[in-house]
């Protein structure tokens, strides 16, 4: 290094980077953002150029083992993100992983410390100081702030994993799809146990990720039982006692009475309700979800919401007149039109069944359910992470086995190029409520029905990916035409409503027009009019 002098005091250092005592003002500012710069970018190579080598090297060859983790991250990404997820959702491997960041926190602001001594804040300009202190808290916070952010996270997310999701080994598909019970449960202080009112089978394929649900109405009779299920013994011509065997009474039935034959099981009843959807649909249910629909408003405001198109007036119903079925004028009304609904407004979306019927509320959930998925992205996910992961903790049981959390992630990702099917086992898609389809429900056609949605939304998702997939060569030469998913009756719940002939002009329909009708208890108007309040789409 060349300097000036044999040794005697008062050596003059010509290496402005590492002797800074003889350089400019000006200089001494370049190389004090420079330093911070390095630190910024090739952490420790500001040691090596002016500062202690020895720590210098060692923090290089930390920096590059981090590249070499983040370039096999990335690679992992792009090559099997199902096996990079069940890394990260781990619970040993998690942790392994929060404590490297924290370590990493710690010494990425121990060597921006460090560079702050190198700079030696007294050798610049009074003016000049400020500018740099505060580059280097903004650049600890950016850095070592978000490597503990990070580790946050994972703490966080361990904590979520274990709480909601069960142990044991990941699932299988079967015949090429995962499919599962999504209930919403409903425990109120009015209520026996708990009664299961919304029921949606989510079949998702494994290969696209393309969903398909099917709604269960909850009066559904005499559900069927597959000799394997427990069940077979106990009701071997279906769940058939009459009214009271209606479909979402079961799981209270069998919590109090037939949890034996589910040894070993931490929910029997719901295990009894996947028999039964699984009998219905002629389908293997592998697991099942359970929402807290008390609950069910905290996770969607966790979310910031979830956007509706609404096609019809929905009312929040009041509370029930004291000795009887009825209920006083509703609290409130949902509005129709496309709005982003906060956790109250949709659980009532959700729930309400008021002045119509279980169909139009069936609807409805299959919409906010589509919603969800279709929002719960992964900026959603990174930016309100505490929140969900708080009410999802609070409001969702289940005993799908956290080793298949990376296989779900995955087609939950690829499920978003795909719109969700849907279809009712009751009306509009089998029958009208006048025909009883739910009461006499014919188990041949359902079954026929269920495969022929799922055998056409899996041939146009794998010609929507292998059409995506040739890219230019779709352009050149025609495309197959995909096979159509079936139609189904636009009279509830269909993303646009059905023509109806053209009706004489009556009164305005407004949230005071509706009150009153209710007020004055003209069911018949309300009903009426309501009738398209089940025509929804996600927004």
């Amino acid at each position: 290094m060349a300097r000036t002098g044999t040794g005697a005091p008062g050596l003059l250092y010509t290496d402005p980077v590492r002797y800074p005592q003889s350089a400019s003002p000006q200089v001494r500012t370049k190389r004090a953002f420079l330093l911070l710069f390095l630190t910024l970018v090739l952490p420790g190579s500001a040691q090596i150029v002016a500062g202690d080598r020895r720590l210098g090297r060692r923090a290089l060859q930390v920096t590059f083992m981090v590249w070499a983790a983040v370039i096999a991250v990335l690679v992992l990404a792009l090559t099997n993100r199902i096996l990079l997820v069940n890394i990260f959702t781990n619970g040993w491997a998690s942790f392994l992983i929060m404590a490297v960041l924290a370590l990493l926190a710690a010494g990425w602001a121990f060597l921006f410390l460090n560079t702050f001594r190198i700079i030696r804040p007294p050798l610049l300009q009074r003016n000049v100081r400020p500018a740099v202190a505060g580059a280097l808290a903004v650049l600890m916070v950016v850095t070592s702030g978000g490597l503990a952010y990070g580790a946050w996270l994972l703490n966080v997310s361990r904590q979520t994993f274990g709480t909601i999701f069960a142990s044991g080994p990941a699932l299988d598909p079967v015949d090429g799809r995962y499919n599962f019970l999504l209930m919403g449960g409903d425990a109120g202080a009015d209520r026996t146990g708990l009664r299961p009112d919304s029921m949606s089978v989510f079949s998702v394929d494994a290969d696209t990720g393309q969903i398909v649900t099917f709604g269960l109405p909850r009066n559904f009779q005499n559900a069927l039982f597959t000799e394997d299920s427990p069940l077979w013994q106990v009701y071997p011509e279906g769940y058939n006692c009459g009214d009271e065997c209606i479909l979402n009474s079961l799981y209270q039935v069998v919590t109090d009475n037939y949890s034996d034959l589910y040894p070993g099981s931490a929910d029997p009843g719901a295990e009894a309700m996947m028999d039964a959807a699984g009998g219905i649909l002629g389908l293997e249910v592998q697991s099942y979800v359970i929402v807290d629909m008390e609950g069910f408003s905290t996770l969607i405001d966790a979310m910031g919401g979830v956007k509706i198109n609404a096609g019809g007036w929905v009312p929040i119903t009041a509370a029930e007149i004291p000795g009887t079925n009825l209920h006083y004028p509703p609290d409130g009304w949902i509005a129709p039109g496309v709005q982003t609904m906060d956790g109250y407004t949709a659980l009532w979306y959700a729930r309400s069944r008021e002045f119509v019927t279980d169909y139009h509320r069936i609807a409805r959930q299959q919409c906010v359910q589509q919603a969800m998925v279709a929002q719960l992205d992964p900026t959603t996910l990174l930016t309100r992470f505490q929140a969900i992961a708080s009410a999802g903790e609070q409001v969702v049981h289940t005993d799908i086995p956290q080793d298949a959390l990376g296989s779900f992630v995955d087609l939950a990702l690829k499920s978003k190029n795909h719109e969700v099917q849907r279809m009712t086992i009751g009306p509009p898609d089998f029958g009208t409520a006048a025909e009883n389809f739910v009461t006499y429900p014919d188990f041949n056609l359902i079954h026929a029905r269920v495969q022929e949605m799922l055998s056409a939304t899996d041939a146009a998702a794998e010609a929507a990916e292998a059409e995506a997939t040739n890219g230019s060569d779709a352009e050149e030469a025609p495309a197959e035409e995909a096979p159509a998913v079936p139609e189904q009756d636009t009279a509830i719940g269909a993303e646009t409503p059905a023509e109806a002939p053209a009706a004489e002009a009556g009164p305005e329909v407004t949230e005071e027009y509706l009150q009153e009708l209710a007020r004055i208890g003209d069911t018949a108007t309300l009903g009426m009019l309501l009738d398209n309040n089940g025509v929804c789409s996600a927004g």
